[in-house]
């Protein structure tokens, strides 16, 4: 554990209960973590992209935004979930453990680790989110419904967002320049957030579907641990150092 970790375990102890909630419990953390903690810098993206959904909740922006506030929860409570599991010695997903345990990795960019974050939230938590909160509506997740177009409104909203957060936090886990070229690059040009957030939308339609037989969706969510752990750990290998001229 950090000399911090303490602090971030109490704040996360209680579930949200709204989407302000969420809000104060990732102020709290990015309060908390110091710039040379990996963490921060996820936590930094996500809370700007919550930010940007209660805002537009607020204002009206969604057909169904009693919706969208619901799933933003459910969602947020599996990040919360699995932090609080590592931190007191549980069993997170492997895909968040991935994260969870490279977290002071100083070679490593702070974006990769924003983008480690959203890779395993998005890839394997978000299925789940959208089937929680779909039982609570008692509606099936299908891609007719007005939920999964305010769903994919938030699509271009995420992906300026991460252009952004490509260009802030360029550099090395404690501020230091990184080389003008490198397999980063290249990982962070493959990555969509509508292709990302697609695949979980028809995976929630599957899971929703496996539901009667336990086994199953648990398979199904050990497969999809595993898939979203390779992409983890491809996306936080360090960038290392161009070699010193002569």
């Amino acid at each position: 554990m950090l000399p911090h970790d303490p602090a971030i375990l109490a704040v996360v102890a209680t579930p949200p209960e709204t989407i302000f909630d969420v809000l104060r419990i990732m102020q709290s953390i990015d309060a908390i973590c110091p710039d040379g903690d990996g963490l921060k810098w996820f936590n930094w993206l996500y809370l700007n992209v919550t930010e940007a959904v209660a805002v537009r909740v607020s204002n009206g922006g969604f057909a169904n935004p009693s919706w969208i506030a619901d799933l933003d929860v459910q969602f947020a409570r599996l990040y919360f979930s699995a932090l609080q599991s590592s931190l007191s010695g549980g069993s997170p997903p492997e895909c968040w453990q991935t994260l969870f345990s490279v977290r002071n990795q100083v070679d490593t960019a702070r974006i990769q680790f924003a983008m480690a974050g959203i890779n395993a939230h998005i890839n394997h938590d978000l299925a789940q989110a959208i089937v929680t909160t779909c039982q609570t509506e008692k509606f099936a997740p299908q891609h007719n419904l007005q939920q999964y177009t305010d769903y994919t409104a938030l699509n271009s909203t995420l992906d300026a967002m991460i252009q952004t957060a490509e260009q802030q936090l360029h550099v090395r886990l404690l501020g230091q320049s990184l080389p003008p070229v490198s397999h980063l690059d290249d990982l962070l040009a493959a990555w969509s957030v509508a292709a990302a957030r697609e695949a979980a939308w028809n995976n929630a339609e599957l899971l929703w579907h496996l539901q009667p037989v336990p086994s199953l969706s648990a398979t199904f969510m050990q497969t999809l641990d595993g898939l979203t752990t390779v992409a983890g750990k491809a996306l936080l290998v360090p960038v290392p150092c161009l070699p010193v001229e002569p």
